[in-house]
């Protein structure tokens, strides 16, 4: 397996925390949080060529001891959360 980069990682452009830019099994772009994590949802690997790829683990098709677990930063993004919880408000 092929570690994952710390250094140099793009940032969120809202919160501003270091990510990884994915390419999903159907092709779409994922970012996940930089650091791998026991509670993530996301599979993540670099394949033969060096593209980090993601996908969601099965029963049918479980972890791969290639593959670490990271949260996709749609769920910690702190500029989001105001977003998905309306009600909360901001400091003044």
């Amino acid at each position: 397996m092929s570690v994952l980069p710390q250094q140099g990682l793009p940032r969120c452009r809202r919160c501003g925390t270091p990510v990884h830019w994915t390419i999903t099994a159907s092709g779409a772009r994922l970012a996940v949080d930089a650091n791998p994590c026991a509670m993530g949802s996301t599979a993540v690997y670099r394949d033969g060529i060096g593209t980090i790829r993601s996908r969601r683990p099965t029963a049918e098709l479980p972890l791969l001891p290639y593959e670490r677990l990271h949260l996709p930063h749609v769920a910690t993004c702190t500029a989001d959360a105001v977003r998905r919880n309306p009600g909360r408000r901001r400091a003044s």
